[in-house]
C-alpha cells in the first residue's frame, strides 16, 4: 500500500474496501506515520492484519490541529459507524472539563456532555497534562472553586458537622463558601475567571510559565522547568484552534474530493511527494500597460488566501506588446525567493498559467534560484499539462480530479491577477507609474 499521499501533518484516515465501503476511521496527529504503523510486519495486535487485508484505498481529511482531528473522527464515526470502529467498539469518547451550574461552581472531568445548565469545555485527547495544569493553577489558587463533594446552595447551606469534617476547609485549600468565608458575587467572580481561563482568556500565563520555566533551566532546576514545560504544552493543547463549522449532508465525500484531487495529481505527474501547497502565477497587461502579475496559493486542495500577492512589474516591456515570459520570470523569482529568504516553506508545486514559453521561463528562475520544486504550465486551449523535459504535454480526461484542481487554480490566479490590473487601470497612468 503506497501512504505517500498522506501528510506528514494532523488529520482523520478513512480506510476503504474494494468497494469503497469505509472499514475504518482513526486520527492521527501525523497522518503518514500513523497509517503505516498498520503496516509494520511486527504487529503486537492480532486485529489489525485483519483490517488491512481489505483495505484498498486509504482517504484522508486534513485537519488544523490533533482536537480538530479528534472532532471530526468522532463526528463521522457516529454517522457511518464503521464496520471495525464497531467491532473494536472504537467511538470511544473524551473526557470534558466542566464548570457546574451550582451557586457555588466546581470543575469536574466527565465523558458525558448533558444538558444540565453546565458549562463544558473540551473534548481533550490528552486528558493527564491537564489534571497536572488544573492541580498547579489549584495550588497557586488560579482556579480556587471548592473541590469538595458536597451538594449545598444559598437556600440549603452545608450542615456544620460536614464543614468541620472537610479537610480542604481546615488545609486553606478552598475559599470556604460553606462556612461564609467569601460572599456569593465575590465566588462568582472566581467562577467567571475560571471560565474566561478554560475559553482561552491565558496569554498572561503562558507568559508567566514561559518565564518561570527558562529561569528554572537557568538555575538548573530541570525538575521545576519541566513541570513548567508540561504546563505550557497544557495550556497550548487547550488554545489549540479548532474551526469545526456544521457538516454538510455528506463531508467525507465533500472533503475527501480535496484532499483526493492532490492524490490524483501526484499520480498523473509522477510526484514524490504529495502536492498539498500549490501556488499558481499569471500575468495581466494591455499591450505592456499596466503590466501586473499574481500569484495564489492553495493547501489541500483548498484556498489559503493569506499567501495571495500581486506584484507591480519591475521588467519593462517593448513599448506596443508585452513579454508575458519576461514578466513569468520575474514573479516567481520575486516570490520564492522572498519565501526562501524568510525561512518559509517553499510550494511542493508551482503551476504556470500558460505553455512551454512561460513554463521556460519559470524553470529559468528556479534554476537562477537554485531551487527544486517541481513547475508545470496548463495551457487553456486543450487543457494539456506541459511539464519540463518532456516532448509532448499530459492530457488529463476532463473528469480528472487532479486535472480540475489545475483548472481551480488556473482560474483564481487569473481572476486575482485581472483585478489589481483593472485597479491600477482604473486609478491611471499617473498613479500607477
Amino acid at each position: 500500500m503506497n501512504i505517500k499521499h498522506l501528510p506528514q501533518k494532523p488529520g482523520v484516515y478513512l480506510m476503504r474496501d474494494s468497494a469503497a465501503n469505509i472499514l475504518y476511521i482513526g486520527k492521527a496527529k501525523n497522518l503518514r506515520k500513523r497509517v503505516a504503523q498498520y503496516f509494520r510486519k511486527d504487529q503486537a495486535s492480532p486485529r489489525i492484519p485483519n483490517l488491512v487485508a481489505l483495505i484498498r484505498s486509504i482517504d484522508y481529511i486534513a485537519s488544523a490541529g490533533e482536537r480538530e482531528a479528534l472532532l471530526v473522527e468522532r463526528e463521522l464515526i457516529r454517522r457511518y459507524q464503521p464496520f471495525f470502529n464497531v467491532l473494536w467498539k472504537d467511538a470511544k469518547s473524551y473526557p470534558y472539563i466542566k464548570l457546574t451550574a451550582e451557586d457555588f461552581p466546581r470543575i469536574l472531568f466527565t465523558r458525558k456532555k448533558l444538558h444540565d445548565g453546565a458549562r463544558y469545555f473540551g473534548p481533550y485527547p490528552k486528558v493527564e497534562p491537564l489534571k497536572k495544569l488544573l492541580n498547579h493553577l489549584q495550588r497557586i489558587k488560579f482556579v480556587n472553586l471548592r473541590r469538595c463533594r458536597w451538594d449545598f446552595s444559598l437556600k440549603e447551606p452545608l450542615a456544620g458537622s460536614k464543614i468541620n469534617a472537610c479537610l480542604y476547609y481546615h488545609t486553606g485549600q478552598c475559599p470556604a463558601p460553606c462556612a461564609g468565608g467569601i460572599s456569593a458575587a465575590a465566588y462568582a467572580r472566581l467562577a467567571k475567571r475560571t471560565e474566561d481561563f478554560f475559553n482561552g482568556e491565558f496569554n498572561k500565563l503562558l507568559k508567566d510559565f514561559r518565564g518561570k520555566m527558562a529561569a528554572d533551566a537557568r538555575r538548573l532546576n530541570y525538575e521545576t522547568a519541566a513541570h513548567y514545560r508540561d504546563f505550557i504544552g497544557a495550556l497550548e493543547h487547550i488554545s489549540e484552534r479548532v474551526r469545526i463549522g456544521e457538516f454538510k449532508s455528506d463531508p467525507v465525500a465533500g472533503e475527501t474530493l480535496k484532499t483526493g484531487s492532490v492524490t490524483a495529481l501526484m499520480e498523473a505527474l509522477g510526484l514524490e511527494k504529495p502536492p498539498v501547497h500549490i501556488e499558481a502565477f499569471d500575468t495581466s497587461s494591455i499591450s505592456g500597460e499596466y503590466a501586473v502579475a499574481a500569484s495564489v496559493c492553495f493547501v489541500n486542495g483548498e484556498k489559503n488566501p493569506g499567501h495571495y500577492r500581486h506584484y507591480r512589474m519591475r521588467f519593462k516591456n517593448v513599448p506596443g506588446g508585452s513579454n508575458d515570459t519576461a514578466m513569468i520570470n520575474e514573479t516567481v523569482k520575486r516570490r520564492l525567493a522572498r519565501l526562501a529568504a524568510a525561512g518559509e516553506d517553499l510550494p511542493d508545486l508551482i503551476l504556470i498559467d500558460g505553455g512551454r514559453g512561460q513554463l521556460a521561463a519559470a524553470s529559468r528562475a528556479m534554476r537562477e534560484l537554485r531551487l527544486k520544486t517541481p513547475v508545470i504550465a496548463l495551457a487553456k486551449r486543450l487543457e494539456e499539462v506541459y511539464v519540463p523535459f518532456k516532448s509532448r504535454p499530459i492530457l488529463l480526461d476532463r473528469a480528472h480530479t487532479g486535472l480540475m484542481l489545475l483548472q481551480a487554480l488556473r482560474d483564481e490566479v487569473h481572476r486575482f491577477a485581472v483585478k489589481y490590473h483593472r485597479k491600477l487601470r482604473n486609478k491611471g497612468a499617473l498613479n500607477y507609474k
